[in-house]
């Protein structure tokens, strides 16, 4: 989710040599125009003794492959090593960790990863209520609900513009029961997003829970309109094939 915007900011945020950064920059750019080549680079600079910023290009080089494991142990692997050296880095590259691993389908990692990284209180403002936000979708991926709606409560109080806290909200309150609180937020997320298919698509299904069936059949179908071809689009799609005609 936040993998590369990061990278920019971690060059500059740790006691690194203006040499260590400029070859950090060359790496991530090079990550974008040949990933494979990255990963050679960043390897070599790790024998070289490049330390922290190395190990990020590799999990910013992994990524860049959606090889997201490995991504997620090299940027492991880099926040140790930033602990170890009392860098400040360390918070944030617990997040590419964190977002790696969620992104591979490892959430009890990506939970680990997550709560190495608010830990310390490093992470404030946005960069907290984001890493609550991830922390939220492992828990509730591992059906700790109750621990992802205190995650995902934070990240309402320190991202209320996010359209995604909303909707993880509005999910994780059905499928907990709480039509109310699903209704709500769904609501807040519609604001929002009015136009994203994600959202559209679980307006529909809180409104069929709800008995609002006329609702539903408006919301999936502007979710397929919206994007038919994506995941949402397409359960959207199915939904209304098994709603059948209006009666």
């Amino acid at each position: 989710m936040i993998l590369l915007y990061l990278a920019a900011e971690a060059a500059i945020a740790g006691p690194a040599s203006s040499a260590d950064e400029a070859r950090f920059a060359s790496c991530v750019a090079l990550t974008e125009k040949d990933a494979v080549q990255a990963l050679e680079a960043a390897g070599t600079w790790q024998v070289q003794g490049g330390g922290v910023l190395a190990r990020q290009c590799a999990g910013l080089a992994y990524a860049s492959l959606k090889r997201w494991l490995p991504a997620a142990t090299a940027f492991q692997q880099a926040a140790e090593d930033a602990e170890r050296h009392g860098d400040a880095r360390a918070a944030r590259l617990w997040v590419q960790a964190g977002n790696a691993a969620l992104a591979g389908g490892d959430m009890v990692k990506a939970g680990q990863y997550l709560d190495a990284a608010l830990a310390g209180g490093a992470l404030t403002g946005a960069e907290a209520g984001e890493a609550h936000l991830d922390r939220a979708r492992a828990h509730a991926a591992t059906g700790d609900t109750v621990t992802a709606r205190v995650d995902l409560d934070m990240a309402l109080k320190l991202v209320p513009a996010d359209p995604l806290a909303w909707l993880l909200s509005a999910t994780l309150a059905r499928r907990t029961g709480d039509l109310a609180r699903a209704q709500a937020d769904i609501g807040e997320a519609m604001k929002r997003a009015p136009d994203d298919a994600a959202v559209a698509l679980e307006a529909g299904n809180i409104a069929i829970l709800s008995g609002a069936e006329a609702a539903a059949r408006t919301a999936w179908t502007a979710a397929v309109k919206a994007s038919p071809d994506s995941p949402a689009g397409v359960a959207a799609a199915d939904a209304l094939k098994r709603l059948g005609e209006p009666k």
